[in-house]
Parts: C-alpha cells; sequence; structure tokens
C-alpha cells in the first residue's frame, strides 16, 4: 500500500511538472505570435500613413495598440494615430486622440511631443484672429506647457517663438476693439483693453500705440498724473517713436508750432546752401 501511495505521489508529481511545461510552451507561443501580430498592425500603418491613406493607418495604429496594451509599442502606436490625424490636417481626430494619450499614458517619456502636437493642432486652425479666438487660447496654452515645462527640448524654442505670434494676434484684438471704444467715447472699457496689452503683452509692436492711447485718454479725462505717469513709461522704453512725440504734444501745445518753425528755417538753409554750390559752378 505504502509503495502505491509512492508511485501515485510521482506519477501525480511529473504529470503537474509535464502540464507546467506545456502551459510554459504554450505562453511563450502565444506570446511571440501577439508581438508579431503587434508589429504586423504597426508596419501596415506605417506604410499606409507614407502613401497618404491616414485614416487606415490610424485604425492599424490603434489596432497595434489595442492588441497588446501593456507592452512599449501600445504608447508609440496611440501617438502615431495621433500623428496620422495631424498629417492630413484630421486636427479634431488629432485632438481627440492626443487628450486621450495623456489620460492613459500620464507618465509616457515624450510627453513633451504630444503637449507640442497638441498646440499645433489648435494653432493650424487659426485662420481669422477675430473667429478663431478659440484655437489662439488653446495654442498658446499647450505651447505655454511645453516652453515652461520642457525648456531643455527641442520643442520649446518653436513653441516660444509661436507664443510670440499669438501675442502679436491677441494684442492687435485688444487693440481694434480699444480704438472703436475710443471713437464712441468709451473711456473705461477703452483703457481696459490697452492696459492689457501692456501688461500681458509687452513684447509686441502694439505697446508703443497702447502706451499713448492711455495718455490720451487720461489726458482728455482731466487725469494729468495718470496721463504723465504712462507718457514717462513711453518716453523712457520708446523715446525715438512716433508715439511718444504724439504724446508729448498732448502736454506742449508750442511743440508742433515749434517743431514747423525749426524744419521751415532748416529748408530755407538748405536752399541758401543749394544756390551758394550752384553759383561756384556757374
Amino acid at each position: 500500500m505504502k509503495l502505491l501511495k509512492i508511485f501515485l505521489s510521482f506519477t501525480l508529481f511529473f504529470f503537474f511538472l509535464s502540464c507546467s511545461k506545456e502551459v510554459s510552451n504554450k505562453s511563450v507561443i502565444k506570446e511571440k505570435s501577439l508581438d508579431l501580430q503587434v508589429m504586423e498592425a504597426y508596419n501596415e500603418g506605417k506604410k499606409s500613413l507614407e502613401t497618404g491613406d491616414v485614416l487606415f493607418a490610424a485604425k492599424k495604429f490603434n489596432e497595434a495598440e489595442l492588441l497588446f496594451p501593456q507592452s512599449e509599442w501600445a504608447p508609440k502606436s496611440a501617438l502615431m494615430a495621433a500623428y496620422s490625424y495631424y498629417s492630413q490636417d484630421y486636427y479634431g481626430d488629432a485632438i481627440a486622440e492626443l487628450n486621450r494619450f495623456l489620460r492613459v499614458y500620464p507618465n509616457y517619456k515624450h510627453t513633451d511631443y504630444v503637449y507640442f502636437l497638441l498646440g499645433l493642432s489648435y494653432y493650424e486652425q487659426i485662420i481669422d484672429e477675430k473667429k478663431d479666438l478659440q484655437s489662439i487660447i488653446k495654442a498658446k496654452e499647450y505651447f505655454e506647457i511645453v516652453k515652461q515645462n520642457f525648456s531643455n527640448t527641442e520643442y520649446a524654442l518653436d513653441a516660444e517663438f509661436k507664443i510670440e505670434y499669438i501675442n502679436d494676434i491677441l494684442a492687435s484684438k485688444e487693440m481694434y476693439i480699444g480704438r472703436y471704444y475710443i471713437e464712441r467715447e468709451k473711456w473705461i472699457p477703452a483703457i481696459n483693453r490697452f492696459r492689457t496689452v501692456v501688461d500681458n503683452y509687452e513684447t509686441t509692436i502694439y505697446t508703443e500705440e497702447a502706451l499713448y492711447r492711455l495718455v490720451e485718454i487720461y489726458y482728455k479725462l482731466g487725469l494729468a498724473t495718470e496721463a504723465k505717469k504712462y507718457a514717462k513709461l513711453l518716453g523712457y522704453n520708446y523715446q525715438s517713436s512716433k508715439w511718444y512725440e504724439q504724446s508729448y504734444i498732448l502736454f506742449d501745445k508750442k511743440y508742433e508750432k515749434n517743431k514747423n518753425k525749426r524744419m521751415n528755417k532748416a529748408n530755407k538753409k538748405n536752399d541758401s546752401l543749394i544756390k551758394r554750390i550752384k553759383s561756384l559752378i556757374n
């Protein structure tokens, strides 16, 4: 009886051992097969992208991601799906894919590229600054993330240039509305618009005019202290600009008259010199 028990024990041991090996072999074969399927789907997507069939490419990249979501190819495939949409101007689909990517793979090593591509997807939709304000604001938001959080990457400098362009657009919009309010003598809304330019878009080409408009409005309202404050600021930063000269005229009514006198005097002097030269030649 004891011998039988020992025999059965050994039999069961070898049986489980053989089953274990079989399962292990099946698992390895299945895993390799899955890897192969992922690579096939990924390569199909890549080929389709190269030939311009972006919708099929995105589909194959998504398929590669779903086949093996735990593999290193999953985030790569998801990102390639987003790029496929972006490459052929399907910006809405690209944005949706990229936002999903950030939710599913928040710690991916190339998140800088994801934010940059999100910024580009909004940036490329800017056609008319009067109509595309949402795209302008969202593009700036994502480029700011790249600039601040990934300053040492290759995308940071490009993001900074694009932010400058966006700031010019936003400042120009504020100036347009501010001038509109001036024409209708709505001084407070106009002041708010020009101060926005001075405070938020000081590096743009519109800052000089915005400062002058503030000088002009405060002067008209009889608030000389405020007018002089902005005139000094304008003079300190842009002394050679036409806007500083215009603000100077507001405070010195004789300036324009004296300037014309100086111009006339200089012209007479030049005429006299030309006559002398002509007489020497003749």
